[in-house]
């Protein structure tokens, strides 16, 4: 008789070091409970946005003295940089040393002049996804709003045109489709943190899911069949 283990995330982790091993990466750039992959997994709620380059725009505001908007154009005309970083799934697969490019949160956000209350941004996209970064995490230098990847535009199934991204956090918090930064005084949740992720979702700290990993299963699958 076969006796099956379940999949527990202490073994998935034991799984994930040894594979890292075996792939000539650090286990210790691993974070608790998950797996290196050397694909790109696609995982998005609702189908693509289309969203062509002439009509894109990025607004900043809320909590702001000086609110704006950007055009495709005006994205491109800003200084551009390279980050090469690892990036970490909820689902728990990483991907390691992504190269992307595109323009630094910091930079938009201190052109908005963010008011002291500020301390949290809503990222909106198009389609209705939302997600919510405290206002220091989009303050790191490896936070962007990234229009390549390896090399070449982002594709759509990637969040193409431009995407946010956020390393330090799961990449649920990475919002494709990315259309605006909306400034609070204050913490509100977005899609997925009203759907059982946690609020914060810190890989480090293994922050996955504000619930019981059985609510957690079912909400997520009632959020993607609306």
């Amino acid at each position: 008789m076969i006796r099956l283990v379940p999949m527990t995330p202490r073994i998935w982790g034991e799984r994930g070091r040894r594979r890292a091993i075996k792939l000539g990466i650090d286990p210790a750039r691993l974070p608790p409970g998950q797996s290196p992959t050397t694909k790109f997994p696609v995982l998005t709620v609702g189908p693509n946005a289309d969203v062509p380059l002439e009509s894109w725009a990025l607004s900043v505001h809320g909590e702001v003295d000086a609110p704006y908007a950007l055009d495709w154009d005006g994205l491109m005309a800003l200084d551009q940089v390279d980050v090469t970083c690892d990036i970490h799934c909820v689902t728990r697969w990483s991907k390691f040393d992504t190269r992307w490019r595109g323009v630094r949160v910091r930079t938009l956000l201190e052109r908005a002049q963010p008011r002291p209350g500020a301390t949290h941004v809503l990222v909106h996209s198009h389609g209705g996804y939302t997600t919510n970064v405290p206002l220091d995490a989009l303050l790191d230098d490896d936070v962007l709003v990234a229009h390549s990847f390896d090399g070449a535009p982002l594709e759509p199934d990637h969040g193409g045109p431009a995407r946010l991204l956020v390393p330090s956090r799961y990449f649920w918090k990475s919002a494709k489709f990315v259309r605006a930064l909306e400034l609070m005084a204050g913490d509100r949740p977005g899609f997925w943190e009203d759907n059982g992720y946690h609020n914060d979702g810190d890989p480090w700290r293994e922050e996955r899911h504000s619930v019981d990993l059985y609510t957690a299963r079912g909400l997520r699958r009632s959020a993607r069949d609306r």
